[in-house]
Formats: structure tokens, C-alpha cells, sequence
């Protein structure tokens, strides 16, 4: 039998509540619950996946997986985090099945950007990603002045990742790239957001201080 959700703790009640908002749309809620619940699900993804790079990419996927399908989220059928978990676990299975399957599609090939394709990996860590930071951002326009820093490459290939919630396959074919170039382009951006995020963060806070 389902638990009912009023026995759920306050965090899962709180999960259930972003869960919903964005199943709607409400960006502002997707970003809140990437926070609460990043860290967890890329730890049942590095479960599986062992690489760092590739379960931080089936980890972006994940999240677009649940934006697409927040709105299907049932709460009478089980927990927020237990369904979030499953779609993590389930796309990390996937992840590897195609390893196995379409060894090709993981090999490395000629691009200009191939000399630079594992610079996001190097950074990765557990300090705050990009929608973590933009969550934090109380002027919209920081995120606008940020996307403005970006090549017109990168910015199309964050937003059609981001905004319209495509895959790199998806966006690859959609902008007529190569994955591996497409990937390289989205690494970058993310870097390059990263940093700017912060930076208007730390403006912020300074601000409240002041």
C-alpha cells in the first residue's frame, strides 16, 4: 500500500512540492529541486557509471528526463526521491547498455574542440553547478549578462539542453554537429556560466552585507 503522503517527511512533502511546480513550468522550483537533490542522485549514478564525466552527463540527462515528466510524478505511487532515484538509476543502466552496444558512439574523433573535451571534467566537484548557482541569483539579469559572454554555439546549445530540454544527441542533430562537438560546446558554456554565476553571487551577498 502507498504510504500516505502526511506521514512523509518534511523534505519529502518539500520534494513532492517542487515536483509539482515544475511539472507546470515553474523553472525557479526545477532549479530548487536540482539542489536539494543533485548530490544524491549523481551518487546512484556514479554507482553505476563509474566514470566522473560520463555519470555527470547522464546526470544532466536525468534532470532533463525529469523536467519532461515532472508532471507525471504521482505522489500517491511512491516518494519524490524514490522516483527520482529509479529514473537516475534506470538512465545509468541505459548509459552502459549503450556503451556495450554502440561501442562507436564513445570512441573519440577529429574536431576542433576534441583538444579541450575533457576541461569540464577536470573541474568537477561538489561545489554549487549552474543551476544550482542560478538559483541563488536574485538578478535575472546576472544569467543574461552571463549567457551574453557565451559564443552564439554555446548559447544555442545551453538553451536547446536547458530550456528545451533536448539530449546532446538531440541537440547535435538539431544544430547539424558532431556529438562530440556539440558536447565540448555545452562543457564549455557550463564552465564559463559557472564562473560568472558565482561571481554574481558573491556580488549579491557582498550586496546584503553592505
Amino acid at each position: 500500500m502507498p504510504t500516505p503522503q502526511r506521514d512523509w517527511s518534511e523534505r519529502s512533502q518539500e520534494l513532492s512540492r517542487l515536483l509539482g511546480r515544475a511539472g507546470v513550468g515553474d523553472r525557479a522550483a526545477f532549479a530548487a529541486l536540482y539542489e536539494h537533490t543533485s548530490a544524491h542522485l549523481l551518487g546512484v549514478v556514479l554507482r553505476i557509471q563509474r566514470d566522473r564525466a560520463q555519470a555527470e552527463d547522464i546526470l544532466q540527462e536525468v534532470y532533463v528526463n525529469v523536467w519532461r515528466a515532472a508532471q507525471s510524478f504521482d505522489a500517491a505511487q511512491s516518494q519524490p526521491l524514490t522516483w527520482l532515484t529509479s529514473i537516475a538509476r534506470n538512465r545509468a543502466i541505459d548509459s552502459l547498455r549503450r556503451t556495450q552496444t554502440q561501442p562507436q558512439l564513445q570512441t573519440s574523433f577529429p574536431n576542433p574542440d576534441n583538444e579541450d573535451a575533457d576541461v569540464y571534467d577536470t573541474v568537477a566537484d561538489n561545489a554549487p553547478g549552474p543551476l544550482d548557482l542560478l538559483s541563488r541569483a536574485s538578478d535575472a539579469r546576472a544569467l543574461a549578462a552571463c549567457m551574453e559572454s557565451l559564443s552564439a554555439q554555446q548559447r544555442q546549445s545551453v538553451a536547446l539542453a536547458f530550456f528545451d530540454g533536448l539530449s546532446h544527441a538531440e541537440v547535435a542533430s538539431n544544430m547539424r554537429q558532431p556529438l562530440g562537438t556539440v558536447k565540448s560546446w555545452v562543457r564549455r558554456a557550463l564552465m564559463s556560466l559557472k564562473g560568472c554565476l558565482e561571481s554574481a553571487v558573491r556580488r549579491d551577498a557582498d550586496a546584503a552585507r553592505g
